[in-house]
């Protein structure tokens, strides 16, 4: 397994949580939207397509220093890939265990309703503006955030050993190594014609 490089490299260890800060997918559901609007209403009415285009959420930049503020120790941007592969990323590069709930991660309906649409997974869906950060208490770090007008949540926590597990409820799994991003499907298909 290759080390990631960073920059900024902030702390990482055994017992932190894994906080969520915005949406997995939102900014791929926009691009989706911005590519397919035409065929959508033919799905949706064009009132909730334009509400998608129209999305007022925050864009949060993935500077660890502007988030040690608020109680993180570490920031990792999920853009291309989207929050799984954040996540992967950031496991690989402090080789580092982690184990999350899928179920917590953060996603907007209409992102779902997207992702159904055209066969996407919304946490391999293009997600820049939303980060994974951590913490050594996650709880305080969401109550900042949302007091900034930011959502927020914790999803997990940094475990030791390099396992990636995610917790389904009734069961659990292992992350798979990052594919390309569930965007490709869509552009590829508008390329296309």
């Amino acid at each position: 397994m290759r080390r990631i490089e960073r920059e900024n490299t902030g702390t990482v260890r055994p017992g932190q949580d894994l906080v969520v800060a915005g949406y997995a997918g939102l900014s791929g559901t926009v691009e989706t939207v911005k590519n397919k609007k035409e065929e959508l209403y033919q799905w949706f009415s064009r009132d909730y397509v334009d509400r998608i285009l129209e999305s007022d959420d925050i864009i949060l930049e993935g500077n660890l220093e502007r988030w040690k503020e608020f109680g993180a120790s570490e920031c990792e941007p999920a853009g291309e890939g989207g929050v799984l592969k954040a996540l992967w990323d950031l496991s690989g590069a402090y080789m580092m265990g982690i184990r999350f709930s899928l179920r917590k991660i953060p996603v907007k309906q209409e992102t779902i309703e997207i992702c159904e649409r055209y066969d996407m997974n919304p946490y391999r869906l293009f997600s820049a503006g939303c980060l994974l950060l951590t913490a050594d208490n996650g709880g305080d770090l969401v109550c900042a955030l949302k007091e900034q007008g930011i959502h927020a949540t914790v999803i997990g926590k940094v475990t030791g050993g390099i396992k990636r597990i995610i917790d389904h409820g009734e069961s659990i799994g292992f992350l798979d190594r990052p594919a390309g991003d569930e965007l490709h499907k869509v552009l590829a298909s508008s390329a296309v014609r």
